[in-house]
């Protein structure tokens, strides 16, 4: 059964590493920085939250078909994965729920393969190149989605 009040949480590739993996780029907060900021501002609205990080694809994919079951929506940074996995994106797309894509840097005026990205299509919410708290963001957008008080 659907949690009305969950969200999922998934952090892809080398997103374990943040706080000491460029920290030009992607600042100086770590993981455990992010998955408190964006339980904190579930918590504000309501929701609660289950993350999951994993640099390996098909774990990420089983969260996410596992979201089903008790989640309402997803808050996803696929991280090096936006830009190669289409299995990605078809697990987003079986699932029917909410998908907010987030990246830390400005993935647009990156590299040219940075450009593509799987997930854009399927996710009703994006934010782009907010350093992390592009993840609270996210969360208030894609709960606005969920609780229907999102701008038409």
């Amino acid at each position: 059964m659907i949690n009305a009040r969950r969200l999922l949480l998934v952090n892809g590739p080398n997103l374990n590493l943040l706080g000491v993996r460029e920290p030009e780029i992607y600042g100086t907060e770590t993981l455990a920085d992010v998955e408190g900021l964006v339980e904190r501002t579930a918590a504000s609205r309501g929701f609660d939250v289950r993350a999951v990080q994993s640099n390996h694809e098909g774990v990420l994919i089983d969260a996410i078909h596992a979201a089903r079951e008790d989640c309402a929506g997803i808050v996803i940074n696929p991280a090096g994965l936006t830009h190669t996995s289409v299995s990605l994106a078809d697990a987003l797309k079986a699932v029917a729920l909410p998908v907010a894509e987030v990246h830390i840097s400005d993935v647009g005026s990156r590299e040219d393969f940075r450009q593509v990205s799987y997930v854009r299509d399927v996710a009703a919410v994006h934010v782009i190149g907010q350093g992390i708290g592009g993840y609270a963001t996210a969360v208030l957008r894609l709960i606005d989605v969920i609780t229907g008080q999102a701008d038409g």
